[in-house]
């Protein structure tokens, strides 16, 4: 309960902040929010065992992410489980320590923004340069990587009864 829980929470606050927070180019915000990205990330040690689960949660909420923010159908859903592929393959293959973690979700907020642009060139949605996804990865990393931090500490101290997991 308490993993689905955070995504339902990352998934309000990124429309809460989206809608407070100036998003355009040549806004004052550093403050991007993709707080359900970085959740998928936090919540894996809860599925480890259960990865059937986890990747029928990834897909949930790619799909309701696609419904409320992006209105491109499935594409969510489906990026979303390939972030589960490669969140999986972290967590097996590298060192889960806090600053490498932060690193893990700069590199995926690197690759949901580059396969997002790429989805806008191939289907020509808007016209985008290279110095827009640029300026989008760059004012994306604080707020996310500060999100990160915020909910492992509080996860850590969280009685043991309630996480069910080791979280580094």
């Amino acid at each position: 309960m308490l993993p689905i829980t955070i995504v339902a929470i990352s998934l309000y606050l990124d429309g809460l902040l989206t809608n407070l927070l100036p998003y355009l180019e040549n806004d004052l915000s550093i403050l991007t929010p993709m707080l359900t990205i970085v959740s998928l990330f936090i919540i894996y040690p809860f599925y480890r065992k259960k990865q059937k689960e986890y990747f029928i949660l990834l897909a949930i909420t790619g799909f309701i992410y696609d419904l409320l923010y992006t209105n491109l159908l499935f594409y969510d859903a489906l990026v979303f489980m390939l972030f589960g592929l490669i969140i999986r393959t972290i967590y097996k293959n590298l060192d889960i320590a806090p600053i490498k973690n932060s690193l893990y979700v700069i590199g995926l907020i690197i690759i949901y923004e580059l396969l997002m642009s790429l989805m806008i060139l191939i289907f020509q949605l808007v016209p985008i340069t290279p110095q827009e996804v640029i300026y989008k990865i760059t004012h994306s990393i604080i707020l996310n990587v500060i999100y990160l931090e915020v909910v492992n500490f509080i996860l850590k101290i969280l009685p043991k009864k309630l996480t069910r997991i080791d979280i580094n």
